[in-house]
């Protein structure tokens, strides 16, 4: 498996790359914006998109995702709790930029289902906090989490948008997140990668 990821978007949000270095079957997490530049990456690099991964709804990691979609006739996925905010630019986020971006509803998952894409294992961790249904995608067998706007490196997302609550995330951090291997690398929705160790031992929001 290999990761790579282009820095998207109004606020420089993370699209990860899952790679099955075998096939070149591609699982997108978050397409956040510019599906030309996406597109030309797959390309370039002769990738075979399979899915899409959303951690969540907000206008930010969704901007390409309906795009992306028709074009390689893929699916994507967001937790069943969180289809209302995709669907609603009063939700998202996007009232912000003044903007009517939404997507519709494709696939659901639900927490603790396990996702086979590309011949890789998505376990799906539901951690509401951020958003009522954001989720983080581990893969056990690779040490991996993909956490959207949940954890980031030295911090957490934000609480104070729709359907946010600042002691629910850290409800689901502690009780969670923290509970998976200190070694897993943690891949968030902006910023750079952190470790579950680091962040036990230095984050300071987990003082509240």
């Amino acid at each position: 498996m290999v990761i790579e990821n282009l820095v998207l978007g109004p606020v420089s949000t993370n699209c990860y790359f899952i790679i099955n270095e075998e096939t070149k079957e591609t699982i997108i997490v978050d397409p956040a914006d510019k599906p030309e530049r996406i597109n030309a990456k797959i390309s370039g690099e002769q990738l075979m998109p399979v899915a899409i991964l959303l951690t969540h709804g907000h206008f930010d990691h969704i901007m390409a995702v309906e795009e992306l979609s028709r074009t390689y006739s893929i699916p994507y996925y967001i937790h069943e709790q969180e289809a209302e905010l995709l669907e609603s630019p009063d939700l998202n986020g996007a009232f912000m930029l003044r903007s009517n971006i939404s997507a519709k509803r494709d696939k659901v998952f639900q927490d603790k289902e396990v996702l086979n894409l590309g011949g890789m294992n998505f376990e799906v961790i539901h951690t509401p906090g951020h958003t009522a249904g954001s989720a983080c995608f581990y893969l056990s067998e690779e040490g991996v989490l993909f956490s959207g706007d949940t954890l980031f490196f030295e911090s957490v997302g934000r609480t104070d948008l729709p359907t946010g609550n600042n002691v629910i995330i850290l409800k689901s951090l502690r009780e969670k997140l923290f509970e998976l291997p200190e070694e897993t690398k943690v891949y968030p929705g902006h910023g750079m990668t952190t470790t579950i160790g680091h962040e036990k031992n230095n984050n300071p929001f987990l003082r509240w």
